[in-house]
């Protein structure tokens, strides 16, 4: 059966403590983080779910604490299933675990040990496909929307991606981003969530509207390795060549036979004119299985997530030969 599970979520070990103390220390972090840092996720503001704790951020994946989001710098790397980070300059450094639980987009609770909750209502709709075997490419290109018509402090996020539906314990994607890294504006980078609780971010990169994305999730293994254990994940602003790169990121011992063709995910947004003003995402997409081979025909079908949800926004979507449209 598919779309067991929400997105994975990070397996963290203990609840943020509300005393007086922690939340002194909580706040200098966040201070540290923004006097830092060319680039932030959103801040989940006063609007976030009553169980959310100040100071936390958004991300694809839900509500973290900012010291359970790891932003690469150029050049590093992911290793060792997410325990090690290696630095450009080729030395390394041990990374301890997310210490702090994190939330979904509807405010739950994801503490140590428990199962991937329920997609939530932060996932509007998505196409997905699975197979017997695995998938050891995807590659999708689409074109950045323009902005909302409103701005209520939305986060919009649109992405393709692939996880082990038999065993979800991380998502690797390449996402573009409204109102994420970069505030009112688009920006692209390259995901994985969550490799030892913590979710990872290549550098994130500013793109503007009418620009053409590429996405591309590849295994580093040979043609024919059912569970490569690294990946490549790239995501690129095709006219100005930047990109922003996950280099053999880990699969956290995952078969990636689960493939999204796209997906729509928000926060906030409390009105249809806080999605883009042109009504619909498209995207082409090409899936290869483990042997590298293209797949001529995925099967890919969508799935709504929003019925009877608040807004309603004309939400729908249709497959035709490559190309994957989710309506909003």
């Amino acid at each position: 059966m598919l779309h067991r599970f929400r997105f994975t979520k990070s397996i963290c070990d203990s609840e943020i403590s509300t005393a007086p103390m922690r939340l002194a220390v909580l706040s200098l972090v966040m201070a540290f983080l923004a006097s830092t840092a060319a680039y932030a996720q959103a801040p989940a503001g006063q609007n976030r779910p009553a169980l959310v704790p100040d100071g936390y951020v958004i991300t694809p994946f839900g509500y973290f604490h900012p010291s359970c989001v790891l932003q690469l710098k150029d050049g590093e790397n992911l290793l060792a299933d997410g325990h090690v980070l290696q630095h450009a300059d080729g030395t390394t450094e041990n990374l301890a675990t997310c210490a702090y639980p994190h939330y979904t987009a509807g405010g739950e609770f994801v503490a140590a040990g428990a199962l991937p909750p329920a997609i939530g209502h932060s996932w509007i709709e998505s196409a997905d496909v699975t197979t017997t075997t695995s998938y050891g490419q995807l590659v999708a290109t689409w074109t950045v929307p323009p902005a909302p018509s409103s701005n209520n402090d939305e986060t919009v996020y649109m992405f393709p991606g692939l996880e082990d539906i038999d065993h979800v314990v991380s998502i690797i994607q390449p996402v573009l981003g409204w109102n994420a890294d970069f505030s009112s504006a688009w920006g692209i980078a390259s995901w994985n969530c969550c490799p030892n609780g913590i979710t990872v971010e290549s550098p994130a990169v500013s793109v503007s509207s009418g620009a053409e994305i590429k996405g591309t999730l590849r295994d580093a293994c040979a043609a024919g390795t059912l569970s490569c254990t690294k990946w490549k994940v790239i995501t690129e602003d095709v006219a100005t060549g930047k990109s922003t790169t996950l280099n053999h990121t880990p699969s956290e011992g995952q078969t990636f036979n689960w493939a999204f063709g796209g997906a729509l995910e928000v926060y906030n947004v409390s009105q249809c004119s806080d999605y883009p003003s042109n009504g619909a995402l498209t995207l082409s997409v090409a899936l290869f299985d483990d042997n590298f081979d293209k797949v001529s025909d995925p099967g890919w079908e969508i799935t709504l997530w929003a019925q009877g949800l608040t807004p309603q926004c004309s939400y729908g979507g249709s497959i035709s030969g490559p190309k994957i449209t989710l309506d909003y």
